[in-house]
């Protein structure tokens, strides 16, 4: 990789952001190249994010940014993919941080759905679906026509989600303890990964006002390990997943028609629990046996700058 010494002339770098719940992927490219620079910093997810947080990850883009372009004014355009644009508040706030770090030129922000599924179809059709401490998923169709579901932030929706997961662990944790489940190994696994050992620690941890989504999400592994020891309560858990995520699809291909479209999967939930995808395919193979899951051509960090740079063209 070549480091673009400063005084550099010429280049129009555009730089793509993935801003998920958990962190944010930058790269950064030139006009017409692939990635030249990568790098992941906090989340700077708006809806249920800590403010103070978001500020000092966009300061590090920003920083990490001038120290490879040599400044802002050789950046032609960004492009923003984030969760929770649809709160109205989101991209005024956004544009707020990137513009209070010194970058006035062009600038894009739009829906993580939209720059994952540019990234991961390597064009801006297909379908996406997105399953990490959120969950959304989002197509379009040779027409140009769109259709998203899910990704309604986490108090009100993003079922089959990392999120959804660790809050179903925890669940089961207190029911574990009043009696209303038995025989189940989750409970000590959620008390030992959060090195707790008591009802009252967790409803401490859950309500917690520095308790933020990404914590809940960050249980999730445990019920793919309860999973590989036969538990019961933990299959049943990958099962709703699935379940969840298969009803997010199905208006997706209805509306658009995309009946053999190839589904991109990202986000750790369909990317780390084969459970959970094995369940979802089996779904899917019942009712639309012509589709399929495939891994993502391209990140969504990466789609951001297919977007920007498509924006640039049309300007």
């Amino acid at each position: 990789m070549k480091k673009v010494q400063q005084g550099d002339i010429g280049m129009a770098f555009i730089v793509g952001i993935d801003g998920g719940g958990t962190k944010t992927a930058v790269t950064i490219t030139h006009d017409q190249e692939d990635a030249l620079f990568t790098f992941t910093v906090g989340p700077i997810n708006y809806n249920g994010g800590d403010t103070d947080a978001i500020a000092a990850s966009f300061e590090e883009v920003f920083s990490q940014t001038k120290l490879y372009c040599g400044n802002l004014q050789e950046v032609a355009h960004i492009c923003i993919g984030a969760a929770g644009v649809s709160n109205p508040l989101v991209i005024n706030f956004l544009e707020q941080h990137v513009r209070n770090n010194g970058y006035i030129g062009p600038l894009t922000i739009t829906g993580d759905q939209e720059t994952a599924l540019y990234g991961a179809q390597n064009a801006m059709q297909g379908i996406i679906l997105i399953a990490g401490t959120g969950s959304i998923c989002f197509g379009v169709n040779e027409k140009g026509e769109r259709h998203r579901t899910g990704g309604f932030g986490h108090l009100i929706d993003d079922e089959g989600s990392g999120y959804s997961i660790g809050r179903d662990l925890l669940s089961v944790l207190v029911q574990v303890e009043d009696g209303r489940i038995t025989d189940t190994v989750i409970p000590a696994m959620v008390y030992e990964q959060l090195g707790l050992s008591t009802v009252k620690e967790i409803i401490g941890f859950v309500y917690d006002k520095n308790t933020t989504k990404k914590d809940i999400a960050q249980l999730a592994p445990i019920m793919t390990i309860a999973y590989e020891k036969g538990d019961a309560h933990a299959i049943a858990l990958a099962e709703k997943c699935a379940a969840n995520l298969y009803e997010l699809v199905v208006p997706v291909i209805e509306r658009l028609k995309l009946y053999e479209s190839p589904i991109a999967i990202a986000g750790s939930v369909l990317q780390k629990s084969r459970f959970v995808k094995e369940a979802l395919e089996r779904k899917l193979a019942q009712s639309y046996p012509q589709t399929k899951l495939i891994l993502p051509i391209k990140d969504a960090a990466y789609g951001a700058v297919l977007l920007g740079r498509s924006k640039m063209n049309n300007e």
